[in-house]
């Protein structure tokens, strides 16, 4: 191998230019090739085999559930539930005109079946609760459906008072109605009226969430072609968001989430900065080859070599694979990062042989002699560390390893036939100073002296990354590497603690809804599950109690809800008649009155009105009667509901729960204390073990971690595998294979340590460093082990070292644009790439150099090193 690099130097050399020529115009052509056919995939479920069961169940799901795919949520708030209906429906208008952006609008909460028979969803008692609150409201609705005005509500008043005057009636039921009342009356007084909320008034809005959410469901036209193919539709929802009235008022709040929206902001994070990082990362790559060659004659053939290298390499991506993923693009600056350290290599066994020979033809084919193979067992051993990851289910890594393997063996190529052609033509010129480590020789002896000392701390500090390997949390939940302060991360996880729309539910697909109540049934006594929904929920099974309830309260309440507006209309003057009015029969009802009575505020509310301008009385009225209407038609369609069956449902709610071939979905919602990922696993185990074919959103995030787990021991056996039969096959000495063997698993050992000790934990994107480290830990400690084996005793201080030293640093500057980017999961592959750079550099630095001073070097060597 060494002669056949030797002439293959000495060729590239003698026919320099055309060598240059013919990787430059190979080169264009993988830039043009690439340009062409290389893209880039923002789904993150193909990260993993199609083949994996969990994803063959996931995309079954996918096929027949296909509206919950390529969504993009938009999650409206206002400070009272008609105020978030009123906007969510202006929304999806609004939206619903926009064909441009938006393919379909739906409001999945504001379906009339809610409206008219969701009364029959409640369980029988919380139902006779709420009818018994509405017919004690009774007197109350009867003035309000014939004047549904500020009017008729005082008068309402007035009749309690009436009440408590007469029948020493208790208000206490009614006091959080009442203190709103009161609230909107003193708004209203102070010359800023707010809507007065019927639904909490009367509380029989059985669709009512917490903080008054109301979503709009929309699937937006995706830019084909585009890193965040969903960014125009997300500007047209804020242009339209910020129109709307009550937005503009600060009443309602809307905000934006789902799978689209995500997936714009994981991938413009991913390019955020990214002009800036790379400036900085090429000039400190720069300036790290000048300390280390101090001659532009020797950097500038690196960087072309370099960039010839990642050309190719490019190319051949397009080619083999044709589409990124979001850790396959982290080909780039893996490949600068790597393959800088064999152009270093070699340039300063150049300048090393060029001070022995002078001539630089002689030099570049010495400096071959030396260091060709060394570059190649690196080469080698770096690929494998890549490869490892090519035939696991992980498909993002496997196709980052299969590029960047294949890039480690193009870039050892480029080294071997263009960086000599390059440096032939460049001519650097020869230097007669040894370069060499400040601290080397320092740290030579100390080595020497202290070697079992030393090799005694790295045993206690192995043992203690052994113990912290062992206890490495994984973090499996893939919402974890996604920018929390992003606006659809935060309105995410404001909605986890609502079972329906948090994230980690599982999905199970029965055949009929017999089978889904009685799994319903089981489900729900697990102490793990919050809530178990089905189309069964929309059915009940005992409805014949709650519409019997129904048709008594219809009795009851109908002929006072259906009467006809016959008021005068309203004016101040007979505003100011109507406070006076309950004015007069709050005072007569006084005596009566506890001294926290409601009845006591609201008197004192209207006497500021009674006294305000005629603008601001009218206000009141408005504020007041505003979604008055629309209430009361509320409650008459709520009591008028009518028998539920799977036939009669709407086929707006039944498509989302009933598959095209008749099965139901199951949909069962983890507990707040399960949403972790030890949790997450417990709560997919216990409805596993009722359901074995349960999927879904929490089925897949474990799936999905053990997968990577089995990806990364099936990675880590082959890479060490096949780095052993590389150094066998290079080195063909058992004994300075296990050296390089032990020193790695010191690197790893190392590495644990330091991860633990600086809080991080496993995940998805940052696991791909574990093996990799086998692939950079080899390649520096094959150029100690080689050079010792050659007769070298002093590693710290070689030429080596410094070149090692120089590689980690443009490897770490690399690494480090990894770490600074805005994607947390490409942040954190570049802290734990750091964090194994640090350990691989205390591993070849310190404990390596130690154990090759306290071993027996090769008898037939002895005495011959320099």
């Amino acid at each position: 191998m060494t002669e056949f690099i030797v002439r293959l130097t000495r060729f590239c050399r003698r026919y320099a230019v055309l060598v240059v020529l013919f990787f430059f115009a190979l080169s264009a052509l993988s830039v043009w090739e690439a340009a062409h056919r290389l893209s880039v995939d923002t789904d993150t479920d193909n990260l993993f085999a199609s083949t994996l069961p969990w994803r063959q169940h996931a995309m079954a799901f996918d096929r027949e559930f296909p509206q919950f795919n390529n969504v993009l949520v938009a999650v409206v708030r206002g400070d009272t539930p008609e105020e978030s209906d009123e906007t969510a429906a202006a929304l999806a208008k609004a939206m619903e005109a926009d064909k441009k952006h938006f393919i379909d609008v739906t409001r999945p909460d504001a379906d009339p079946f809610f409206h008219k028979e969701g009364l029959l969803l409640l369980d029988p008692d919380d139902l006779a609760k709420l009818l018994n609150s509405l017919m004690s409201a009774q007197p109350l609705l009867g003035p309000l459906a014939s004047d549904p005005s500020a009017r008729g509500l005082l008068n309402g008043v007035s009749l309690m008072a009436a009440g408590v005057r007469i029948q020493h009636a208790d208000l206490t039921p009614y006091k959080p109605a009442l203190d709103q009342l009161r609230q909107v009356l003193d708004n209203a007084a102070d010359g800023h009226p707010t809507p007065l909320s019927w639904q909490n008034l009367l509380g029989s809005d059985v669709t009512q969430q917490a903080q008054n959410v109301r979503f709009v469901l929309t699937h937006p036209v995706l830019e084909e072609g585009s890193l965040q193919p969903g960014k125009a539709a997300t500007r047209a929802l804020e242009h339209i968001r910020d129109g709307l009235p009550d937005v503009k008022s600060g009443r309602v709040h809307i905000n934006y989430t789902g799978s689209v929206a995500l997936a714009d902001v994981q991938f413009g994070a991913l390019t955020k900065g990214i002009v800036a990082s790379t400036v900085v990362s090429l000039f400190l790559l720069a300036l790290w080859l000048y300390l280390a060659m101090h001659s532009l004659r020797r950097i500038v053939p690196i960087l072309l070599t370099l960039l010839a290298g990642f050309a190719l390499t490019t190319g051949f991506a397009a080619v083999a694979v044709g589409t990124l993923n979001v850790i396959s693009v982290a080909f780039a600056v893996l490949f600068v990062g790597l393959a800088v350290d064999f152009g270093i290599q070699f340039a300063v066994r150049l300048r090393e042989m060029r001070m022995l020979h002078g001539e630089i033809d002689v030099a570049l084919a010495e400096g071959a002699r030396v260091s060709g193979v060394q570059i190649a067992v690196a080469a080698a051993a770096t690929a494998c560390g890549f490869l490892a990851f090519s035939p696991t289910s992980f498909v993002g890594v496997a196709e980052l390893g299969t590029i960047a393997g294949v890039g480690m063996g193009i870039a050892l190529v480029c080294t071997l036939t263009l960086l000599p052609a390059l440096l032939s033509l460049a001519k650097p010129t020869r230097q007669t100073k040894e370069l060499a480590l400040p601290f080397g020789p320092v740290l030579d002896v100390g080595l020497h002296r202290h070697a079992k000392a030393v090799l005694a701390v790295f045993a206690l500090l192995g043992i203690a990354g052994l113990v912290a390997g062992v206890r490495m949390p994984f973090d499996a939940n893939p919402l974890d590497t996604q920018d929390p302060h992003s606006e659809p991360m935060r309105t995410l996880r404001s909605l986890a603690d609502n079972p329906i729309t948090n994230p980690f539910n599982i999905n199970i697909m029965v055949p009929n809804l017999d089978t889904a109540r009685t799994l319903t049934d089981k489900l729900s006594k697990l102490p793990e599950v919050s809530s178990v929904i089905s189309a069964a929920t929309f059915v009940p099974a005992h409805q014949q109690e709650s519409l019997d309830q129904l048709d008594q309260a219809q009795e009851l309440m109908l002929p006072s809800l259906a009467v006809e507006p016959s008021a005068p209309p309203v004016t101040p003057a007979a505003l100011r008649a109507a406070i006076l009015d309950t004015h007069e029969a709050i005072m007569d009802a006084n005596a009566e009155m506890p001294p926290d009575s409601p009845l006591r505020g609201i008197d004192a509310a209207l006497q500021r009105l009674a006294k305000a301008p005629d603008d601001r009385l009218m206000g009141m009225n408005e504020a007041i009667s505003r979604f008055l209407p629309a209430q009361l038609q509320s409650l008459r369609d709520a009591l008028s509901a009518q028998s539920v069956t799977l036939a009669t449902l709407p086929e707006s709610i039944k498509r989302d729960w009933v598959s095209p071939n008749g099965q139901v979905r199951i949909q069962v919602s983890p507990t707040v204390n399960e949403q972790d990922t030890a949790g997450l696993r417990h709560f997919v185990e216990a409805v596993q073990h009722i359901a074995p074919d349960a999927g879904g959103p929490a089925v897949t995030t474990i799936a999905s971690a053990d997968t990577i787990m089995n990806a990364f021991k099936q990675a880590a056996s082959l890479a060490i595998v096949a780095i052993a039969i590389v150094l066998m096959l290079a080195i063909r000495r058992l004994k300075d294979v296990g050296i390089v063997l032990l020193t790695l698993g010191m690197s790893a050992l190392l590495t644990a340590l330091l991860a633990r000790m600086l809080g991080m934990a496993i995940n998805y994107a940052n696991i791909i460093s574990l093996p990799l480290l086998l692939g950079v830990g080899v390649s520096f400690n094959v150029y100690f082990v080689m050079n010792w084996r050659a007769g070298m005793r002093r590693f710290v201080s070689s030429a080596s070292a410094r070149a090692v030293l120089f590689s980690a640093l443009t490897t770490g500057t690399a690494f480090g644009s990894l770490a600074l980017s805005h994607d947390l999961g490409m942040a954190s592959m570049g802290r734990m790439l750091l964090v194994s750079l640090v350990a691989v550099l205390l591993a070849t630095f310190v404990f390596l150099p130690a154990l090759l001073y306290a071993i027996k070097p090769p008898s037939k060597l002895v005495g011959t090193g320099h």
